[in-house]
């Protein structure tokens, strides 16, 4: 049985969470949760987090029942997947994907056998410490744990029919800044150029019962991109939902202190 997140997804409907880059704390998780997001990315691409703090995140998110995921730092390095998958995440996000071939690597070393390559170890984080009926683990770890992969070059725009494709692969997930930046547009996010590939990327998805994934930072953004066919989606990050919300209040205390 897949999360029911990524079953809401695939189906059309739209599945909202968050992205958490600053905030390492034992709350975190459960907060993002009783706000109403459907899962929470942790991001170790971006960030000077270490397993040991990823571990505590993942850790304290299980218990909602909401799926913690973990961006890799990259989509070239087994042991990324392999820690993030033992340390209790539910699916991995990987960076700069930039072929079909990248995608299936990331999904053999995802998959126990015989799905996949993934090594073996049970008792651990993914199993709450708890021991059990092993093949069982396998089987469900198979069919629930998620890779998404990062769209954010034009190698990956170009091969995202190809990649979306790949059996395994859940979402294909637009990286935006780092796509105008490939494109040579940076930050042109009303560039023809880079509305047309969003466009394909959410054809690519729904060509092949992928899903399409994307952060976006404003509500009018992500009406656009619901609009396009993106169905998973992280509002914002930890960081900037704060700085946001502080800044807003401070401004509006001060205008009410001045009238």
């Amino acid at each position: 049985m897949t999360l029911p997140v990524i079953e809401k997804a695939r189906s059309g409907e739209l599945a909202l969470g968050t992205f958490v880059f600053e905030f390492a704390t034992n709350g975190i998780g459960r907060l993002a949760a009783h706000a109403g997001a459907e899962f929470v990315l942790y991001d170790a691409e971006h960030t000077g987090w270490g397993w040991e703090t990823l571990g505590g995140l993942v850790s304290t998110t299980r218990p909602t029942g909401v799926p913690a995921w973990i961006r890799i730092p990259s989509a070239f390095d087994r042991t990324f997947v392999s820690r993030a998958l033992d340390v209790g995440a539910s699916g991995i996000m990987a960076p700069m994907v930039g072929s079909a071939e990248v995608a299936a690597q990331l999904v053999d070393w995802a998959k126990y056998p015989p799905d996949g390559s993934r090594g073996a170890a049970f008792g651990v984080a993914h199993d709450d410490y708890r021991s059990g009926d092993n093949v069982a683990t396998m089987r469900k770890a198979n069919s629930d744990n998620v890779v998404i992969c990062q769209i954010e070059t034009v190698a990956g725009l170009e091969a995202v029919e190809e990649i979306a494709a790949v059996p395994g692969v859940d979402v294909v997930w637009v990286g935006h800044f780092d796509l105008t930046n490939s494109m040579g547009i940076p930050g042109r996010f009303d560039h023809p150029d880079y509305l047309a590939a969003l466009d394909r990327v959410a054809k690519a998805a729904a060509d092949t019962g992928t899903i399409a994934g994307f952060m976006p930072t404003s509500v009018e953004q992500a009406t656009d991109l619901i609009g396009r066919g993106f169905s998973l989606l992280a509002y914002n990050g930890d960081l900037w939902l704060y700085q946001q919300a502080l800044a807003a209040g401070l401004t509006a205390i001060r205008s009410a202190a001045k009238a």
